[in-house]
Order: structure tokens, then C-alpha cells, then sequence
């Protein structure tokens, strides 16, 4: 097994130097979550297969370093930098490719079509139906002001109702575990949009 600890070092240290200090989301505190929830997620979902963890795990540390290069189409540039950089570890092709299409699959909208792809995919966005959801959001909130995508506390309300009613998770474990508080988290943002609209 190719040393992940190694890896995990490079990547981490990578994002630590390079990514601006705007994205108060892309961070590597969400790379550390996705990676937390997508073991736990596969754990859950019985993935047993190291190999597949492993490529899993992998995937989940490179998805969003495509955002040292740009902030629109990061997950192509996450792709370039995993082709780059993963022949160095050891990796073939065939496993790049399978790297390469989780992190494809976290593209919105989601559109996995293999089991590891549906796990990062609800990794990703995990904190949908968590407690943390408000204190997460925030930071995406920060982020997205400083990008012009929303300009005002109401837009972004109104942003993250589409959103929500548009959101699906893939597997049984984040159906289960998060779904209904998810959908309670907006039935709260959509009282907050009628109360000022």
C-alpha cells in the first residue's frame, strides 16, 4: 500500500502555503472533514476493500486543490494537479482515473455514478444535515461575498434554499443520518427569506 500518511503531509502542506486567505470555506479544515466523514461514511456503507479506502481517502485530500489555481472549474484543476502530482506516489493510470472521477463527481450538480463517487459526494457536503450546518455555512457565506456570488445576507438565504431543495444524498448511511435535519435546516432558511421578502 502506497504510504497515505505521505501524501496526506504533501497535500495538507500544499493547501497550508497556497490557498488564499478568502476561501473561509474551501479550506483545509473542509478537506479535513471531507476526509473524516468520507471514512466514517465508508465505514458505514461496509467499503472494506483497502484499496478502494485508499483511493478514497486520496480523493478526498486532492478535490478541492484545484482552488490554489482558480475558484470556478477548481474540480479540473484538482484533476491536473492529482495527474501531476500521483505518478510520484506510485500510482497507475486506471487508479488516477478513479481518483479523478471522485473528484468529479463532488462537481455541482453531483452526478455520481460508482459507490466511492456517491461516498465523497456525501462527504462533501455532509454538514448539510448537521449541527455545525450554521457555523459551516458562514464561512461559505464569508467566501461567496467576497466572490460577488451573493451580495447580501437575503441572496445568500435565497441561494441556500435552492440549493438544499436541490440536494440529494447518494448513499443509505447520510439518508438515514442526515436527511431529516437537513430538511429542517431548511424550513429554517426558508422562514428567514419570507420574514424580510
Amino acid at each position: 500500500m502506497k504510504d497515505f500518511q505521505k501524501i496526506q503531509k504533501h497535500v495538507l502542506n500544499k493547501l497550508q502555503q497556497n490557498l488564499p486567505a478568502y476561501l473561509t470555506y474551501h479550506n483545509i479544515s473542509h478537506t479535513s472533514d471531507v476526509l473524516r466523514q468520507s471514512i466514517v461514511i465508508a465505514e458505514e456503507e461496509a467499503i472494506t476493500s483497502p484499496h478502494d479506502l485508499f483511493l478514497l481517502k486520496v480523493s478526498a485530500l486532492y478535490h478541492d486543490t484545484g482552488f490554489i489555481h482558480s475558484y470556478g472549474n477548481h474540480e479540473e484543476k484538482s484533476c491536473e494537479l492529482a495527474r501531476e502530482e500521483l505518478p510520484g506516489f506510485g500510482f497507475s493510470e486506471k487508479d488516477i482515473d478513479t481518483v479523478c472521477g471522485m473528484i468529479m463527481a463532488t462537481k455541482i450538480p453531483q452526478n455520481p455514478k460508482t459507490v466511492l463517487e456517491q461516498v465523497i459526494c456525501d462527504a462533501d457536503l455532509d454538514y448539510l444535515g448537521r449541527p455545525d450546518f450554521y457555523t459551516i455555512g458562514a464561512g461559505l457565506y464569508k467566501e461567496f461575498l467576497h466572490q460577488g456570488i451573493v451580495k447580501d445576507e437575503l441572496s445568500w438565504n435565497q441561494l441556500q434554499v435552492r440549493f438544499l431543495e436541490n440536494h440529494q444524498y447518494f448513499t443509505k448511511t447520510c439518508k438515514a443520518k442526515r436527511e431529516k435535519v437537513k430538511q429542517q435546516h431548511l424550513e429554517d432558511v426558508k422562514e428567514k427569506v419570507s420574514l424580510v421578502s
